[in-house]
């Protein structure tokens, strides 16, 4: 990222590298995460924010950085101090959604969502398959719509891989998934 890391942020940024290695793509729940990782084209952002309207101005911030580096593919925009609670978090998400409209980003970035009590809209708190959206903070997915669309032509069924996902957390079951999720938020405490 960049060298005026706290070592509070670097201890945000381990966890959560630990999250994407262990957990998102040693399960492969994104088939496309292990490449950019290994290209360290995966920009960690730590934000520490506490009021809603800091934490979009990061999210257009975010998208700058997208548009002037064309070696980062992707952002993951951590929340350090706020949207503790999901549904806070998920007013975050719609007004952040809201705002890459407004501001000509439609199209061009996506926002996909995690966050610590991730919990689908269909789903029980105590569900596993919540924990393919589960991570170690509160964080947006900033995405390469182009990149995104090219990822997808080269994979043989796109539609199946929210699906696959649901499937095998739960077959992986909710203390395994809660073991993983917590042996990566555990690093540097």
């Amino acid at each position: 990222m960049n060298g005026n890391l706290t070592a509070d942020d670097q201890a945000i940024i381990d966890q959560t590298q630990c999250w994407v290695k262990n957990v998102i793509i040693g399960h492969d729940f994104c088939p496309f995460a292990k490449r950019e990782l290994e290209r360290e084209s995966i920009r960690f952002s730590v934000n520490r924010s506490t009021d809603l309207e800091s934490a979009l101005q990061a999210v257009i911030d975010e998208c700058v950085h997208l548009d002037n580096n064309d070696a980062t593919e992707t952002t993951l925009l951590m929340f350090a101090e706020a949207f503790k609670s999901f549904d806070d978090y998920l007013e975050l998400v719609e007004l952040g959604q809201a705002l890459l409209d407004d501001q000509g980003y439609e199209g061009t970035y996506q926002l996909a969502s995690f966050h610590p009590d991730y919990c689908f809209a269909d789903a029980e708190q105590n569900d596993a398959a919540n924990y393919t959206n589960r991570s170690p903070y509160p964080m947006l997915h900033l995405i390469r719509e182009a990149s995104l669309e090219q990822a997808l032509k080269h994979h043989s069924d796109p539609e199946s891989i929210p699906e696959r996902n649901v499937e095998y957390a739960r077959e992986l079951g909710l203390e395994e998934m809660k073991r993983q999720l917590e042996a990566c938020c555990k690093l540097d405490k």
